[in-house]
């Protein structure tokens, strides 16, 4: 059951500004398998995070799933945990229905953690919408993959720092970013609002307010052939975009290819991580883009 709070906060909500003693704990653990030719997900919960109804949209291979979280944004204090677990042979696809408000809190750090294990012959597509860094927060969005020997992964982060276009920029406060896939490659970062050098440096953020990053992992090495083409389409799809010049692709290792983009805004941003994101589908796993329905609404 959730733990009992008063007032939750709307998806428009402004940003709260209290240091109550009262905060949120949330976890979830999802566990998929594939049953026959069926991949299933057995859940358990603890406050206020949840899934949406098990899709199919692709057919029984592929379940789809929406994660919730009803008070729509953590301050200081507040921590989600989320466990996912992808059993042999599964598929999974989780998303989000709206952004990740990390809001202004004098009450100490917001955390969200992710630990993922991906298992032999199973695929896990991780694909939330944005974290926002809001003015004054302190956040950590930390997400790390296991992945074992046959496992496969497409996973993305897309932070924005403030909102831009409500003139409510990110004057101050820190935000944290983690991303790891186990043994493969490890990203942090520390972006502090007063560090102009980073956030408005030629060999910075150059201004920018939203960085996105998308991740292809293999537990095995991946054949010379495959990184060849996962680069490749990646490469045409940003050289057809308008954030071509401030977008690129790399792999630093064979089981690793990684995509990232800078942008003012993030729905430019996020635009071309789900054009890269379906053409790899395409590509590398013979996937249509079969975009989730949340994503229309």
């Amino acid at each position: 059951m959730p733990e009992k709070k008063q007032n939750l906060l709307p998806m428009n909500a402004s940003p709260p500004t209290t240091n109550t003693p009262s905060r949120w704990r949330a976890q979830l653990d999802l566990r998929y398998q594939r049953d026959l030719n069926r991949t299933t997900v057995k859940h358990t919960h603890n406050g206020p995070l949840r899934i949406l109804k098990s899709l199919y949209p692709e057919g029984d291979g592929i379940c789809h799933n929406v994660l919730v979280h009803p008070p729509s944004g953590l301050v200081g204090g507040d921590a989600i945990d989320v466990q996912v677990d992808v059993g042999v042979g599964a598929h999974a696809l989780v998303t989000t229905p709206g952004a990740t408000r990390f809001y202004r809190s004098e009450a100490g750090l917001a955390s969200q953690q992710v630990a993922a294990r991906v298992a032999s012959g199973a695929r896990l597509e991780w694909l939330p919408l944005e974290a926002i860094a809001y003015d004054g927060c302190d956040a950590l969005n930390d997400a790390r993959f296991e992945l074992a020997e046959g496992a496969e992964m497409m996973a993305w982060d897309i932070t924005a720092l403030g909102l831009p276009n409500a003139n409510l920029p990110f004057k101050t406060g820190q935000f944290q970013q983690h991303m790891a896939i186990n043994g493969h490659w490890l990203e942090r970062g520390l972006i502090r609002a007063n560090d102009d050098r980073l956030l408005n440096g030629p060999l910075g953020l150059d201004g920018m307010r939203c960085m996105g990053t998308l991740v292809f992992g293999s537990g095995l090495p991946l054949e010379p052939a495959r990184v060849s083409d996962a680069l490749a389409v990646c490469r045409a799809t940003l050289e057809a975009h308008p954030l071509r010049v401030s977008a690129g692709a790399t792999s630093p290792n064979r089981h690793v290819v990684v995509v990232r983009v800078l942008s003012p805004l993030v729905e430019d941003n996020i635009a071309l991580l789900r054009a890269v994101w379906a053409n790899w589908r395409k590509a590398l796993w013979a996937l249509p883009n079969n975009v989730p329905r949340m994503w229309n609404m």
